[in-house]
């Protein structure tokens, strides 16, 4: 693959809890994509996402992408990474620079990994996009300004998400354990085909540092049972209310015109089980709103933002944290935000 035409390639990067993946592709064509990926997440420390470290990554990568490109340089870099709107100070700081210096980028955007996960989804479009997997996060956008809901974490929110599922779905199989009314003897028998005796449970899960995930890796079995199982099946329907709270919280009132509305994450791969419920709540929480399917995921985002980027079509809009553009100008750099 060479040339890239007349507007140049874009570079896009997808940071997250599973590791780094990065896409080349003409500005033109961003489909069109070369792509790598490393399996170690990029580190967060006492300063929040290390730069160092994402950039000794990305920058091997990225310059293998070009070579088989036969490029010199992308036009346009875009990175969503989870974490940026609360720990990314370090890399809107060093990022700019770094990546004119080292690959010749002279437009940079930096955006929360909820941002790309909207781009990727809708596009530019006005909407809603909610991002569930383990946790959750609602993101819109009426093109003037970012909402945002939950994403706060299973303690605190992240509420219909797949630790809020397994949790519930493990707490209605401890109510069967003892006898209290409320009970799933259907998710206790799963409990203990999973995890092994309940008595054993909370000294399996109050020690991991990984909890969440243990909580998630139970929504499964909740879905396996809902179809028998009137507990099973509350679950999901109170997480399909919660999925469309968040929703609403963040989508634009119906003055905005036409809205669009998508579901995306690995959660939402449990099918039926937990889909039907959603779109029923969705219809009455938003009923101006219009669902659509998911068009790409966060590294399409990351895509499609570049290539706006370069194309001067941009129309997400600019934030101090969930979206920052800089153009490099020779040795410096200018950024902005709305």
């Amino acid at each position: 693959m060479t040339g890239g035409g007349a507007g140049g390639w874009v570079l896009g990067v997808d940071s997250g809890g599973s590791g780094l993946r990065v896409a080349l592709a003409p500005a033109a064509d961003p489909p069109a994509a070369l792509t790598a990926a490393s399996r170690e997440p990029v580190r967060t420390g006492t300063a929040g996402i290390e730069a160092a470290h994402l950039l000794e990554q990305l920058l091997p990568m990225a310059r293998g992408l070009l070579l088989r490109a036969g490029a010199d340089a992308p036009v346009a870099v875009a990175i969503g990474a989870a974490g940026m709107a609360t720990l990314g100070d370090e890399l809107r700081a060093v990022l700019p620079g770094a990546l004119s210096r080292e690959l010749g980028a002279r437009q940079v955007a930096l955006a929360a990994d909820a941002v790309t996960a909207y781009a990727g989804a809708l596009g530019q479009c006005p909407g809603a996009v909610v991002a569930a997997g383990t946790g959750v996060i609602a993101t819109g956008t009426d093109l003037t300004g970012w909402r945002r809901a939950d994403g706060w974490g299973h303690l605190l929110g992240d509420c219909g998400s797949g630790a809020w599922i397994g949790r519930a779905g493990l707490e209605a199989a401890l109510r069967a354990h003892d006898g209290r009314s409320g009970g799933s003897p259907a998710l206790l028998e799963r409990l203990e085909a999973v995890f092994g005796p309940a008595a054993g449970l909370p000294g399996l899960l109050y020690p991991r540092t990984d909890r969440p995930a243990v909580l998630a890796s139970f929504a499964p079995e909740v879905a396996r049972c809902a179809a028998d199982d009137a507990v099973a099946a509350r679950i999901l329907a109170d997480a399909a209310d919660h999925i469309a709270a968040a929703a609403a919280a963040v989508c634009p009132p119906s003055s905005a015109g036409d809205c669009q509305i998508a579901l995306t994450g690995g959660l939402f791969r449990m099918g039926d089980p937990l889909l039907a419920p959603v779109r029923d709540a969705l219809a009455r929480e938003l009923p101006y709103a219009r669902p659509v399917s998911a068009a790409g995921d966060p590294l399409t985002g990351s895509l499609t933002v570049a290539a706006a980027l370069a194309g001067g079509t941009l129309r997400l809009p600019q934030d101090p944290r969930l979206l920052t553009l800089t153009t490099t100008l020779g040795e410096q750099t200018r950024t902005g935000s709305r």
